[in-house]
């Protein structure tokens, strides 16, 4: 039975004198994959920070994995991972890992099992200043990943990567998810929208949309989910 890892009632950020987002109401259940998409800068960012608990000006009720957010109690139990690589360039990637699995409390079997997950084996005694970009960003999800958290929060990971890693980072994804791991993915890219198993369609920090990819296009009278989010901002204005 799968359980609630995110609830949000009336869920409000606002930034000097700016509301960013604006009364949030959604659920995110364990062994799912949630994708929220939307345009550069309509909140998606500000959303995953208020999950995770670092986002000043947060309004509203906002509990994870039962606790609210940002309690220490959670710290172990989330894997976060920013739009910019959060890895020491100047150490491998086998000495980045065994840094963070230190600070966690992990041992050596915790490293080499994330350094499989993204598939970097190969890689794994070079210096990370030396790696492309995707696979620093697969770096920086394998120490997301250091634990086995319960929920994973990711920022445009894919962003830059070429398809064919994409689809690869999209099946970790799923399979965290199998597992019984709670999965939000942020991205821009319309076309990821298929890989989720259910969408927050997102706009100048309100929702358009929540429901799995086939029922959003359906419902919208459109083709594609680029097409409903065309749709759905059409009948906003």
């Amino acid at each position: 039975m799968a359980h609630t890892a995110v609830e949000a009632e009336a869920l409000c950020v606002e930034r000097g004198r700016n509301r960013v987002l604006h009364d949030l109401g959604f659920q995110v259940a364990s062994g799912e994959v949630v994708g929220l998409l939307g345009p550069s800068g309509c909140g998606k960012t500000t959303l995953m920070r208020a999950i995770v608990g670092v986002q000043a000006g947060v309004t509203g009720s906002l509990r994870v994995l039962g606790e609210p957010a940002g309690a220490a109690v959670l710290r172990r139990k989330i894997g976060y991972v920013t739009q910019s690589p959060s890895v020491y360039a100047d150490l491998t990637v086998r000495e980045n890992l065994r840094f963070f699995a230190r600070v966690l409390g992990l041992g050596a079997g915790a490293v080499d099992q994330v350094i499989a997950t993204v598939s970097l084996g190969d890689r794994a005694t070079q210096v990370v200043a030396q790696l492309s970009g995707g696979e620093r960003a697969r770096v920086s999800l394998a120490v997301a990943l250091l634990g086995n958290p319960e929920l994973l929060v990711l920022d445009e990971p894919t962003v830059g990567l070429d398809p064919v890693l994409r689809r690869s980072l999209w099946n970790v994804f799923h399979e965290l998810a199998g597992s019984g791991a709670a999965v939000i993915v942020s991205s821009h890219v319309m076309d990821e929208a298929e890989r989720c198993d259910r969408l927050l369609l997102m706009r100048d920090g309100r929702f358009l949309a929540d429901g799995p990819p086939d029922d959003i296009v359906r419902s919208a009278g459109a083709s594609s989910i680029e097409g409903a989010f065309l749709a759905l901002v059409e009948e906003q204005r």
